[in-house]
């Protein structure tokens, strides 16, 4: 059997690849060894949203892009995303001033076209009792704007919904064994079901997120492996006693932590933690459980909590290798092809969950002179996403 494209990775990347793939007529096999939106993509913070930090590091076609998919995908899935309005309180104390948290809330609307999705107010005083129970000591402003919420996995199950509806097929559970590369293709060995299988593909697209470099290693000839590190994002949810979605800054370290009701429960993260080992292994650690305690209990200290009350989990990401904090690494992209002129295999490691949609065109674009000229039959942007 032959496939224009065999993609290995059931997360969010991977099916947004399926979809932008059948959707410009192609034929798709996806590789998944365990489920749908089961590894990283159901471990972010869930929310779909423009990357507001990100301006400090001057990201800015990365925040514009994914405001535009934010606004795109409250169009095309309003049962799974929800707006939100976030709160900043500004303090005494803060690393940033009110009036740089206004500038960066005016480029942020500026980046989203000025669409009513981008509008901000400052709460006067007389709002900030009704905040939770926030607190108010030395607080110097408030600021209200708007981002959505999703649940991660539901929306990764409705992406691979669309484009298993126009024909992408899936191997599941499948355990990705090697591929052998020629000038036309890869000869993919996986198994599945306890069977050794072996398909033709045109591209083979890696989609395995924290997985991604060590599958490579199993590619002939041999692919070079990008310089990429695995960075550990730990979230706690706790008995949930808030009625608004906050953006804090830790007083640790000044990073952005997020506090969102979330299903019934708070969920509070995230860190970023320098992760070596098998990527299933990833859990909180003590100390980022205390991190986002403390940073949560700064801000509400009327707000206890039990330990039995305190479940966890943790994601990885896939950044660029580099010194320093990763807080303020690039969230860009990484794509990393075997060849440049008519690649046979590509690497898709990182990015944002928002973002999925138009990384995919990005993909099918990077892959263009290795496919076949085929039939559009759908367009990703006009596709409507429902609950699995």
């Amino acid at each position: 059997m032959t496939y224009d494209l065999v993609i290995i990775g059931g997360g969010i990347q991977g099916v947004g690849t399926a979809q932008a793939a059948v959707a410009a007529g192609h034929s798709v096999l996806l590789l998944e060894k365990e489920g749908i939106g089961a590894g990283t993509s159901r471990k972010s913070s869930k929310l779909i949203h423009g990357g507001l930090r990100y301006l400090e590091s001057a990201q800015l076609s990365l925040v514009k892009e994914s405001l535009h998919e934010r606004a795109l995908l409250l169009q095309l899935a309003p049962e799974l995303v929800k707006r939100v309005e976030m709160h900043i309180p500004v303090y005494q104390a803060s690393s940033r001033s009110p009036a740089k948290i206004a500038v960066g809330l005016w480029l942020y609307r500026l980046l989203a076209g000025f669409g009513e999705d981008s509008e901000f107010v400052r709460l006067h005083r007389s709002g900030w009792s009704a905040l939770d129970g926030l607190k108010t000591d030395d607080l110097l402003a408030v600021y209200r704007y708007v981002e959505a919420q999703t649940d991660d996995r539901a929306l990764t199950q409705a992406v691979w919904q669309s484009a298993e509806a126009l024909g992408a097929e899936l191997a599941m559970p499948a355990q990705f064994r090697g591929a052998d590369c020629h000038a036309s293709g890869c000869e993919v060995q996986y198994e599945h079901n306890g069977r050794e299988m072996s398909v033709s593909a045109r591209v083979l697209v890696n989609c395995a997120g924290p997985w991604g470099a060590d599958l490579l290693k199993h590619i002939q000839p041999t692919v070079t492996v990008p310089e990429v590190e695995l960075v550990q994002g730990s979230h706690l949810l706790l008995p949930n006693r808030l009625q608004h979605h906050f953006y804090l800054e830790a007083p640790d370290d000044r990073r952005a932590v997020f506090a969102l009701p979330w299903q019934g429960r708070l969920l509070l993260g995230t860190t970023e933690t320098a992760f070596r080992g098998a990527p299933e292994t990833a859990e909180c650690l003590p100390e980022e459980r205390d991190y986002l305690l403390r940073t949560f209990q700064h801000y509400f200290p009327g707000y206890s909590v039990e330990p039995n009350d305190v479940s966890s989990f943790a994601g990885l990401r896939v950044l660029p290798r580099a010194n320093g904090s990763a807080f303020g690494r690039s969230r860009e992209v990484l794509f990393q092809a075997d060849q440049e002129d008519q690649p046979r295999v590509l690497s898709v490691l990182g990015g944002k969950l928002t973002t999925y949609r138009a990384t995919a065109l990005e993909v099918m674009e990077r892959l263009g002179p290795s496919l076949p000229r085929r039939r559009r039959v759908a367009d990703t942007a006009r596709i409507h996403l429902t609950p699995p």
